[in-house]
């Protein structure tokens, strides 16, 4: 069997079996759909929680080139609709940062929340087994360079860059340069580098990075929680697949022999700002004490556009999701004035969705 990596954000140097195809293009990731049928658009914030300022600047900042606003000033009126929705403690307080790739309006944004105390991590390692928020994923032209880069600022990574092909649909091959850095409060930042001429993960800048692209998730009870975000949101599984880890030698860094179901989840006819969901079939993950979910530190809610709050709210009455506050209309520092509400994913995980005004 074919020796490859589990491709486009956590991988692990992988023995490939089934692959889906896509009869249109060479891209087995390339829209299945059309914009105009999505209900929930592409991932369009990652909130991130965490006490330790500097060296998140340093690493999304001075490392990955994203530019910095903040601290936003908030009204009383902002902070309060922000606790109501994220169920924020009434005696924790924070500054709120927004990081962003500048020219480059489809990447995802961070919403980095410093808050004035600590609260439990959502994980207590960096070890590719923990179940919850994984990783920020980031497209660029030149891995290698970033690699060394990320490195001689400061930060360490799950493993070596890993260097491995990809099939096209049509049978040929590209490769892909990929290191998981360890990034501020156990998240792990993604570089990774499509070559052979395939496009990127996500549109670059014209120092040819770009991202954050994706989001990725390790789980338990894939079937339930794919059929969360694509009966609930309406989003598509563009790939499924299953892999077997080659071991040490990959970027995730598993042991000999680990079995995963891989899900590739985008909102229909995107290209980016999707979802990866990994579930282990053969071990046993490792599970945090802690709910991965705000105000707890580390990776801790995501935020899509919808085209119908109302939609989303019926369908996930529908499925039985827990709805942690239902609409109410929100003047945002990170996409403006929306009718917004909150939901919790099987696991836990804080979902916000909003429509714009």
């Amino acid at each position: 069997m074919t020796i490859v990596s589990i491709s486009l954000a956590i991988s692990a140097s992988l023995i490939f079996m089934p692959l889906v195809t896509h009869a249109e293009s060479k891209d087995a990731l390339a829209p299945k759909s059309k914009k105009e049928d999505a209900l929930a658009l592409p991932l369009h914030t990652v909130t991130i929680a965490t006490v330790s300022l500097q060296q998140s600047l340093l690493f999304y900042r001075d490392g990955m080139g994203l530019s910095v606003e903040g601290p936003i000033a908030l009204t009383p009126q902002q902070i309060n609709a922000q606790r109501k929705l994220w169920q924020m403690p009434a005696d924790l307080n924070w500054h709120t940062y927004r990081l962003y790739r500048k020219g480059v309006p489809e990447a995802i944004q961070i919403q980095l929340l410093v808050l004035d105390k600590a609260t439990p991590n959502i994980h207590q390692s960096w070890n590719s087994t923990e179940l919850g928020p994984f990783s920020l994923g980031f497209p660029n032209t030149d891995t290698i360079a970033l690699d060394k880069k990320i490195r001689k600022v400061g930060f360490g990574a799950l493993n070596v860059l890993e260097s491995y092909p990809i099939p096209r649909t049509d049978g040929t091959t590209y490769q892909i340069d990929e290191t998981i850095f360890n990034a501020p409060d156990f998240v792990h930042g993604v570089a990774i580098t499509r070559g052979n001429g395939m496009s990127q993960l996500g549109p670059i800048d014209s120092n040819g990075m770009g991202g954050p692209a994706y989001s990725a998730q390790i789980i338990e009870n894939s079937e339930e929680h794919l059929k969360f975000y694509t009966d609930v949101l309406g989003l598509e599984i563009r790939s499924d697949r299953e892999f077997k880890s080659a071991g040490d030698k990959g970027a995730m860094n598993l042991a000999n022999g680990t079995v995963f179901r891989f899900a590739i989840v985008y909102s229909k006819g995107a290209t980016t700002g999707h979802m990866l969901f990994v579930d282990f079939r053969n071990i046993k993950p490792i599970k945090p004490t802690t709910r991965p979910s705000l105000p707890n530190i580390g990776i801790g809610m995501w935020s899509f556009p919808v085209t119908s709050v109302k939609t989303v709210l019926k369908n996930a009455q529908n499925f039985g999701a827990t709805i942690v506050s239902e609409a109410i209309t929100v003047n945002s520092p990170i996409y403006g004035k929306a009718t917004v509400a909150t939901l919790r994913a099987p696991n836990g995980f804080l979902i916000e969705i909003f429509e714009a005004k």
